[in-house]
């Protein structure tokens, strides 16, 4: 018999009452260090007194109006994104999901407007993950998004990652934009370096193809700049931003230059509850705190020491892990053991990560754990490997 909540999840044998900071406790009071904070987006802790209170004062006042009207709360986190980075305008959603959908929509609608109606194919990449809406889902191409769910949305075309040639050949006359996630998460904790970035919008600029950067992963403030995409020194022309702009709070955006934006006018794009006074309260205080310089240098020098454990915690054990990957506090353990064990050893431990392609655990911890947290959680990650090589 089916469950009242549709089983679409495999989930772990546990349910969490309370959280605060870095940590969670389960209904039977055990607690643990919590290094995913909900798949990268409770990027203050948990109950951030801040964000706490930046909710609840403005939940007394107003929480939905609708797109109707002006809304000051989305008028004021627009500017804070706009002045901090490339983007010149910003589309609020609710969800990384609904911010592909739109940047999918824009990309085209450019090149309509700019009349090459035939500029309609966007290339992606191997190992993406851009959602599971249909549109998202074709755009990715892997048989696990796509089995059972055809026809497909056409106009996209899938790559190797890291296939150079591949990529130049791609692009054509049809060619509407290139997406990719400067560093992926759900593939495996793959960056891309600096020098591809860098060759990819030199590409892009000479055939008149957009580059969409989708950073709802590893972006704000992850990889120790506020987004991934800046340590290569070149910008996009479309980004999807979700996950940890809210802190926990459904919020996401899509911020464009205004070029790239040229044929999004009135009634061309819309969402009930994209931009509420609620969410954009929330999100203005994120930005608030992790915009902040101090605060994204405090990053760098927290995923040296996380980074610097774990770089131990492979040479300890070689049997369960092969290598360290990933950016600032977008980390991933590449394993030997099967990943998805490693996981519930951890659930024993004491500790939550999460799986990704390519046999990886990833650790999204807050970016404001504190070291002895960071101390904490090697612990108890060599607890695990220890529980995976006893089993």
């Amino acid at each position: 018999m089916i469950t009242p909540v549709l089983p679409t999840y495999n989930r772990a044998p546990m349910a969490f009452v309370k959280g605060e900071g870095s940590w969670l406790t389960a209904e039977d009071g055990k607690r643990y260090l919590d290094l995913g904070a909900g798949i990268a987006v409770n990027a203050l802790g948990h109950a951030n007194p801040d964000l706490v209170a930046a909710l609840t004062e403005q939940a007394g006042k107003l929480w939905h109006v609708s797109n109707l009207y002006r809304i000051p709360q989305q008028e004021k986190l627009a500017e804070m994104l706009v002045d901090k980075t490339f983007a010149d305008t910003v589309f609020f959603t609710n969800s990384g999901t609904e911010a592909a959908e739109l940047a999918i929509k824009m990309a085209r609608k450019y090149h309509y407007e700019k009349g090459h109606p035939q500029r309609t194919q966007i290339i992606t990449f191997e190992g993406a993950f851009h959602g599971r809406s249909t549109g998202a889902i074709a755009a990715a191409g892997s048989e696990k998004m796509v089995k059972g769910y055809g026809p497909l949305m056409p106009g996209f075309v899938q790559l190797k990652w890291g296939d150079h040639d591949a990529l130049r050949t791609a692009i054509t006359d049809q060619t509407c934009a290139v997406m990719i996630e400067p560093v992926q998460g759900e593939g495996g904790i793959r960056t891309v370096p600096d020098q591809c970035l860098k060759g990819l919008r030199d590409l892009c600029d000479s055939t008149g193809t957009l580059l969409i950067f989708d950073e709802v992963q590893c972006g704000m403030g992850r990889t120790g700049k506020l987004f991934a995409h800046e340590w290569s020194g070149i910008t996009p022309d479309i980004m999807m931003v979700a996950k940890g702009i809210g802190g926990g709070f459904p919020l996401g955006a899509v911020l464009a230059t205004e070029n790239a934006a040229y044929g999004m006018g009135a009634g061309t794009h819309g969402s009930t509850y994209g931009g509420n006074p609620l969410a954009c309260a929330v999100g203005a205080k994120v930005m608030e705190i992790i915009a902040d310089d101090g605060f994204l240098g405090e990053v760098t020098r927290k995923s040296g020491l996380l980074r610097q454990g774990l770089e131990s915690l492979v040479a300890a054990h070689p049997t369960v892990f092969e290598a360290v990957r990933g950016e600032g506090l977008i980390l991933g353990l590449k394993c030997k053991a099967l990943n998805t064990d490693i996981v519930r050893a951890g659930y024993q431990a004491g500790v939550l990560t999460v799986p990704a392609a390519d046999n990886v655990i990833r650790l999204l911890p807050a970016l404001n754990i504190p070291d002895a947290d960071i101390a904490t959680a090697l612990t108890l990650l060599a607890q695990t490997a220890a529980l995976v090589e006893a089993a």
